[in-house]
């Protein structure tokens, strides 16, 4: 029974990866209100801030749709934050989602302001975000290197 279990999942998950994403009409839609949590040290939160009904301090309300783009986000903290407006700003994204073990992060992707990127239009929907998580943002100013993540090692 487990074997037939599984393979009804993993054909589920190819559909799911199969289907578009179906345009929202911003006009007639409801936005909803995405929490966001921003850092300038280039680091992300760590996940235990958000531990027990908890949030960092830095938060910034976007009433915005699931089809929103990271590039759009960008410029929404752009317009809050002038000194993330500097050409070679780091933005890198994260969703904190609940989970049975607490809180997770899922790395979703990153834009550099005054650059296009490939991460530009990617959308809150395409990376499974759900009404309800959160959005963290780490961002680097233009002087500085983002940190080295768990994927990009030096050696």
């Amino acid at each position: 029974i487990e074997t037939i279990m599984a393979l009804e999942s993993r054909i589920t998950q190819e559909e799911i990866k199969k289907e578009p994403e179906k345009p929202i009409d911003r006009e007639k839609t409801c936005p909803l209100l995405l929490r966001v949590f921003t850092t300038n040290s280039g680091r992300h939160h760590r996940v235990d801030e958000f531990a027990r009904g908890n949030v960092p301090s830095s938060e910034l309300q976007i009433y915005t749709w699931m089809d929103a783009t990271l590039k759009e986000l960008t410029s929404l903290v752009k317009e809050v934050y002038p000194e993330a407006r500097k050409k070679g700003t780091h933005f890198s994204f994260a969703i904190v989602y609940p989970d049975l073990r607490g809180k997770m992060f899922k790395d979703i992707g990153s834009t550099i302001s005054g650059r296009k990127g490939p991460d530009d239009s990617m959308t809150l929907q395409s990376q499974r975000f759900q009404i309800g998580d959160y959005l963290d943002i780490a961002i680097t100013p233009p002087n500085r290197a983002p940190p080295l993540g768990p994927r990009m090692r030096p050696f």
